[in-house]
């Protein structure tokens, strides 16, 4: 007997169609299949309001038009995301504590065009924190949805880096503190504990592993038939 859908699952198809939809409303010319569109991104917002408990559709509908492109701009893809898990000499991780949730994590943010991902990496961590790094590995690459800690499509890229100078210093904006942490003294509230300590501090304290990344759910030559 299959599972029974999730929120999580429900909220993942619901960004596919929208994502679908937004990419067919910025290739086609006709009025008609822009209609059709146009109805997909409705019941897509509707699982999503089913989800969310956001009682205005309308406005959901309006948002995701709002970012539909023409052509290949409008090809809709996932947002990228770049982290850091930056470590001294000591073996400690370096960690920011959010602005805007209080919660504590590595450095990250949004990959800017003109950088390469590890590059946006480096950046974050001096503007968020004022440490220069280096990049030693990558760590992992996953999605975001898949993983349970966003609930917009978004691949996340997190670099192991090591501090090389710099002083610690807050972001006047995005960051109300900053600070380095053992393993067994790590701050609280900490962002998604379960998910990425482990990784890091093997990271840190020299384990080689495998890049982390998300295994394919199934194959598409392997895929039935309608």
């Amino acid at each position: 007997m299959p599972e029974r859908a999730t929120g999580q699952d429900l909220l993942g198809w619901a960004e596919t169609l929208s994502g679908i939809a937004r990419t067919g409303l910025g290739f086609t010319e006709s009025l008609y299949e822009k209609e059709r569109y146009e109805e997909i991104l409705k019941v897509a917002a509707h699982i999503r309001g089913a989800v969310t408990s956001d009682p205005d559709i309308n406005a959901v509908v309006d948002e995701w038009m709002r970012m539909v492109g023409t052509g290949v701009s409008g090809y809709v893809t996932p947002k990228s995301a770049v982290g850091a898990v930056v470590s001294n000499e000591k073996n400690e991780i370096l960690l920011v504590q959010r602005a805007d949730s209080g919660v504590w994590l590595y450095p990250t943010g949004w990959a800017d065009i003109g950088y390469s991902p590890v590059e946006v990496a480096i950046k974050e961590v001096y503007e968020e924190t004022g440490i220069h790094c280096e990049p030693l590995s990558l760590i992992s690459i996953v999605d975001g949805m898949r993983q349970g800690f966003t609930r917009i499509p978004l691949y996340s890229m997190v670099f192991h880096c090591r501090a090389i100078g710099g002083e610690l210093q807050s972001h006047p904006l995005e960051t109300s503190d900053v600070g380095w942490f053992s393993r067994d003294s790590l701050p609280e509230p900490l962002a998604g504990l379960e998910r990425w300590v482990d990784n890091a501090f093997d990271a840190i304290e020299g384990q080689t592993k495998p890049v982390e990344f998300d295994p394919p759910r199934s194959l598409p030559w392997e895929e039935e038939p309608n």
